[in-house]
Parts: C-alpha cells; sequence; structure tokens
C-alpha cells in the first residue's frame, strides 16, 4: 500500500465523526436530485457501452451496517436495465457451501459479456463478518489476506473491470441510523441481530477492517474509501468516480420512428365486468 494509502487509512476513524463531510454542509434535496438524474442518465450511457463492448464490470461494495451500501445501490440501478446491472446479495452459506472453496459462490455470480454486476458484499466477509463474529478460523483468515490480491488480479487479468469501494461512518452516524431503525416502523426490517452485534463490536470491526485494507490494497485493484455520513453526498460522489473509472464512450443514438396504429377491423372491446382497483389517491 503507498504511503498516501496508509495516511488515508490511518484517518479513518477520525476525520469522519463530523456531521459534515470534509467540511462542507449536507447538499440540499433540490441541487441532490438535480445532479442525481443527470448521473443516472450517463449510467445508462455506459450500460450502452458495456452491452455493445461485451465488457464485464465488477462492482464491491463494502462497509460497516448502515454504512448506506442498500441506499446507493439503488440509486445507481434505479434507471438502469436489471439484465445489464444485475445485483448480488447472497445470503449466510449452506452447509454445502461451507465446504466449498471461499469464493465459489461469488465466481458464480461474477458477469458474462455485457453485464455489470454489483456486490452488496462479497468474498470480503471473510475479512469482515466472518472473521469477527468467529464464523472462520484465524488462519483462514491469514489464508484470505493473502490469497485474495491474487485471485482479484487473476480476475483483472481475463479482462474484468474491477472497483472496490468502501462505506466509511462514524461511529456518533451508525449509532443514530440504528436508533432510526428501531424507531421507524418502516425501518425495523433492517436491523438483524448480526447489526446489534456490529454496534457492541465497534473496534473489532475497525481492527478487521484496518487489517482488510493494508493487505488488499493493491496498485492493481485498489480500494476508494467512500465518506458516507452524508448519504447524498456520498451516492453522487460515488456515482460520478464509477463513470470517471471505466473508460467508456457514449454510444450513438439513432431514434426510431413509430410504427402506425394497426386498423382496428371491427374489433369492439367485450362488455364484461373486471375487479377494476379504484382510486383513492
Amino acid at each position: 500500500m503507498s504511503k498516501k494509502s496508509k495516511n488515508k487509512q490511518s484517518k479513518l476513524d477520525g476525520d469522519t465523526q463530523n456531521g459534515d463531510v470534509n467540511g462542507q454542509s449536507k447538499i440540499g434535496k433540490k441541487e441532490y436530485e438535480a445532479e442525481l438524474i443527470k448521473l443516472q442518465v450517463e449510467l445508462v450511457k455506459l450500460q450502452e457501452w458495456v452491452k455493445a463492448t461485451n465488457a464485464r464490470v465488477v462492482i464491491v461494495f463494502e462497509g460497516r451496517d448502515a454504512a448506506g451500501k442498500g441506499g446507493l445501490i439503488k440509486r445507481i440501478v434505479e434507471r438502469v436495465s436489471p439484465r445489464i446491472f444485475r445485483v448480488v446479495a447472497l445470503p449466510a452459506p449452506t452447509e454445502r457451501q461451507k465446504t466449498q472453496l471461499h469464493a465459489q459462490r461469488y465466481i458464480e455470480r461474477l458477469p458474462a459479456g455485457g453485464e455489470i454486476v454489483i456486490f452488496d458484499r462479497s468474498w470480503y466477509n471473510r475479512a469482515g463478518v466472518e472473521y469477527v463474529m468467529g464464523f472462520c478460523t484465524e488462519e483462514e483468515h491469514r489464508q484470505f489476506l493473502r490469497d485474495c490480491p491474487i485471485f482479484e488480479g487473476f480476475l483483472i487479468s481475463q479482462g474484468i473491470i474491477l472497483l472496490k469501494y468502501w462505506l466509511e461512518v462514524s461511529e456518533e452516524e451508525q449509532h443514530k441510523r440504528f436508533l432510526a431503525r428501531i424507531e421507524d416502523p418502516s425501518k425495523r426490517w433492517k436491523l438483524s441481530p448480526m447489526d446489534l452485534e456490529s454496534h457492541h463490536r465497534w473496534y473489532d470491526y475497525s481492527r478487521a477492517r484496518d487489517a482488510m485494507l493494508a493487505a488488499t490494497d493493491t496498485v492493481a485493484s485498489p480500494w476508494y474509501i467512500l465518506p458516507s455520513d452524508d448519504k447524498k453526498r456520498a451516492r453522487l460522489s460515488c456515482i460520478e468516480h464509477i463513470l470517471r473509472s471505466i473508460p467508456h464512450q457514449e454510444i450513438p443514438y439513432t431514434s426510431p420512428e413509430l410504427p402506425p396504429r394497426q386498423k382496428s377491423k371491427g374489433y369492439i372491446e367485450p362488455k364484461q365486468t373486471h375487479r377494476v382497483i379504484a382510486q383513492r389517491w
């Protein structure tokens, strides 16, 4: 890891404690929505380039619980095709999968030509929750940190574009978000027993994160740290970075002409009784 990267890592637990990000006030809703739609249009252009060139892209999102991964991914895929942008959020491994190679179930989800796969958590579970919660051994953890750069180097050598993002939320902000999940009935489903444990084990997760970044932030496959206390700024910044990091070109678009409606040829809609939903709003 470069000296610059180490300096960035050493400040992770300090620089994101304030409500503002990099000294900036939170972005307004109107400005945020205007910028977001512009970036989403550019994502559609990226999609067309990926489809036209048969490119393969993998985007990995990692971070603490309540760091904002789900909301960010939702905005990325909001206006693109789910056949091109595929989101992978795997559940806990089955008993059979536990006996497989650790990366095996993730390899099965890698993109074919013309696809972008977004991992909402990934093989890096081994470096985070599995290690902290004791779901893997110390030796398995060491092996993962040793072998992960080799695995990712292989993916890149095969032509896959790999981007890795760590969403960094402050201790104070994570606490506030957990409380909001407890108090808001529409958010309670987001709070799992594992989330509660991650709140308790803040510094265990900090040490695991530090070890992961030190071992897997490489020149070929770097980590990009995304401060996420301000969700709106984080979303805009990340989408812009994705667009800037994938060397794509706009594919020329030729507007089609809508064909005329066919003639009815005597068609009359039958008089049938249907169960029509009442419009209450």
